[in-house]
């Protein structure tokens, strides 16, 4: 495993780049992190759409949410990779096919983490930001959200985690990324898959595991803020509220 280490870690590392695109594990990560950083909004959208007063909205934005969560990831990438070119009347590489397929698939797993995280605040929150004078938007947006995210944060780390081991799938549509190139490597050396895929499995399980433990770390450090100071974020009492005319 070593020699193979030796022999190809640039390949594993960035693929054939500069002289291609860039692969392997720096493409994995960079996927990873538009992936999340994409579908954040997103998931803001429709967090806020499942809590929202108008009956329809939570209804639109259920349906959206439990569709994508009940389909297949795998299914995802392959209604992207062939219905979007259908679509939009030309075809679109791997990559963006794959970052747009994560976009639409943690958009609803992000979505559920921003509902669970307002919900599970104290009920009475909005009702006191509106006794202060605040309208639902500003209650929402200044006093709830940024609690909700804080709280939520743990959790998003975990889902970052599982969202680097879905990159993996990319493969199936010849994106250039870690997998890709332990292909690469296997294809190569034709004798020795069982140490090149077990590099590949190391890999994924030293880099999740240092993420994983990461998630672990934020969560302490909230759970002892939160014993410290109940009022994490911003307590209600520092919004002035100019009086009615």
């Amino acid at each position: 495993m070593l020699q193979i280490l030796r022999d190809n870690w640039v390949l594993f590392l960035i693929g054939q780049y500069p002289a291609g695109p860039l692969g392997g594990l720096s493409a994995t990560v960079l996927i990873a992190v538009l992936g999340l950083g994409l579908s954040f909004p997103c998931a803001l959208l429709l967090g806020l759409g499942r809590i929202s007063p108008f009956r329809s909205i939570r209804a639109v934005t259920a349906i959206i949410v439990h569709t994508v969560r009940g389909t297949p990831f795998l299914m995802v990438i392959f209604w992207s990779y062939f219905a979007l070119p259908i679509i939009i009347g030309h075809p679109i590489a791997g990559f963006p096919t794959l970052v747009g397929a994560l976009v639409i698939y943690e958009s609803a797993y992000l979505a559920e983490i921003v509902r669970s995280g307002i919900e599970a605040l104290p009920k009475g929150q909005i009702e006191a930001a509106r006794s202060l004078g605040l309208n639902y938007r500003q209650a929402m947006m200044s006093v709830v959200l940024p609690q909700a995210l804080y709280n939520s944060l743990p959790t998003m780390m975990s889902q970052f985690v599982s969202l680097i081991k879905e990159t993996s799938l990319g493969y199936v549509i010849s994106v250039n990324e870690f997998t890709f190139a332990a292909a690469q490597v296997n294809s190569r050396l034709l004798t020795k898959p069982v140490q090149v895929f077990s590099i590949l499995a190391l890999t994924y399980f030293l880099l999740c595991f240092a993420l994983t433990q990461s998630a672990r770390a934020v969560e302490r450090h909230i759970a002892r803020r939160r014993r410290e100071d109940p009022a994490v974020i911003r307590p209600l009492e520092s919004f002035v509220v100019e009086p009615a005319p």
